[in-house]
């Protein structure tokens, strides 16, 4: 452990900002970058989050885009957005806290609790910036994705 964070803790959050900003630069909702990458480019992104993390992030999204086939996307929640519009690092930390307590609760690894998240209906939610479910506490967050929709109290 270097820091305040685990290693594998920083590389998600390395990788899920990263999947945000191709999904924001390619108008894609972030499950469209996700599957179009597949689950061995994401293990692969894991495995090496502290090397990309010293690349520039438009060199590394036009190698991913230009690699993988990202297509343009008609998904712009940016411009969608009424409010402050949260960073593409935010995003990334709720959705790293999100998948490693998923990874934590079912016993999986990191990219396959990753897929799970983006392709279940929580994703949709977070990705509404004009929502309050992206900024709420972690943990009503994580116990949300649990029940298979939003809590009330």
């Amino acid at each position: 452990m270097t820091g305040r964070e685990d290693q594998r803790e920083n590389d998600l959050f390395f990788v899920c900002s990263l999947l945000e900003y191709i999904g924001r630069k390619t108008r894609n909702h972030r499950r469209v970058v996700v599957n179009t990458l597949g689950i061995e480019k994401i293990r692969h992104l894991l495995e090496l989050a502290d090397i990309y993390h010293n690349e520039n992030m438009d060199k590394l999204l036009d190698e991913l885009v230009e690699k993988c086939h990202i297509q343009p996307g008609t998904f712009d929640n940016v411009a969608m957005c009424r409010y402050s519009l949260p960073s593409h690092f935010d995003i990334g930390k709720v959705y790293k806290r999100l998948i490693a307590a998923v990874a934590r609760e079912k016993g999986i690894d990191f990219a396959d609790a990753l897929v799970e998240v983006y392709n279940s209906w929580i994703a949709d939610k977070l990705d509404d910036y004009n929502s309050s479910m992206f900024f709420e506490n972690p943990d009503y967050i994580f116990q949300s994705y649990l029940a298979g929709q939003p809590l009330i109290f």
